[in-house]
C-alpha cells in the first residue's frame, strides 16, 4: 500500500484505502498497521493531534542491505572459525595416527583405568578401618555423647522444677512423660 504511492497517510485514510486496494477487512486494518509499526516496516509520528504513517521503498532497501551485510559478516566469521577448528583438528591428529603401538597403548590405558576402579572399590570396602574415618567417628561420638548428657541435664532440671512448682513425686513425673527408671547420664 505504501510503496507504490510513496505518500504519508493518517489512520482514517488507511482505513478507507486498505479495504479497497488490498482486500483487508476494515476492522483489522488498525491491528495490521500496529503490527507493521512494531516490526519496523512502517514508520509513525504524532504531529499535533494526528498520527501519520509512512513507508518508503528506500528504507526497506537499506534495511535489506544492512541485514545482508550483517549476515555476510557472520558468515565470514563462521568460516574463519571453521578453518581454525579444522587446523586444530589437523594438529591434534598429528601423533595420533592409528598404529599398532597406539592401539596397544589405548588397550593398556583402558586396562589401567579398569584396575583403578577396582582398587577404588576395594578401598571403599575397607574404608571403615581407615584411621582418619575412625578418628572422625570418635569425634562424632564425643559430640553426640556431650549432646545426650546436655539433654539429660535439661530433663533433670525440668523434673526438679516440676517437683518444686507442682509438688509432684519423681516417680509420677517419670511415668507421665515416659522417662525410664534407670535414666541417667551416659558415661
Amino acid at each position: 500500500l505504501y510503496f507504490p504511492q510513496k505518500d504519508v497517510f493518517q489512520l482514517k485514510d488507511i482505513e478507507k484505502i486498505a479495504p479497497k486496494e488490498k482486500g483487508i477487512t476494515s476492522m483489522s486494518v488498525k491491528e495490521i498497521l500496529q503490527s507493521l509499526v512494531d516490526d519496523g516496516m512502517v514508520d509513525t509520528d504524532r504531529i499535533g493531534t494526528s498520527n501519520y504513517f509512512w513507508a518508503f521503498p528506500s528504507k526497506a532497501l537499506h534495511a535489506r542491505k544492512r541485514k545482508l551485510e550483517e549476515l555476510e559478516s557472520q558468515f565470514a566469521e563462521s568460516s574463519q572459525k571453521k578453518e581454525a577448528l579444522q587446523k586444530s583438528i589437523e594438529k591434534a591428529k598429528i601423533g595420533r595416527e592409528d598404529t599398532a603401538e597406539r592401539a596397544a597403548l589405548m588397550e593398556e590405558l583402558a586396562a589401567l583405568r579398569q584396575k583403578k576402579e577396582q582398587l577404588k572399590a576395594e578401598i571403599d570396602k575397607y574404608r571403615e578401618c581407615d584411621p582418619d574415618v575412625i578418628e572422625e567417628m570418635r569425634q562424632t561420638n564425643k559430640v553426640a555423647k556431650e549432646a545426650a548428657n546436655r539433654w539429660t541435664d535439661n530433663i533433670f532440671s525440668i523434673k526438679s522444677w516440676a517437683k518444686r512448682k507442682f509438688g509432684f513425686e519423681e516417680s509420677r513425673i517419670d511415668k507421665s512423660f515416659g522417662i525410664p527408671e534407670d535414666f541417667d547420664y551416659i558415661d
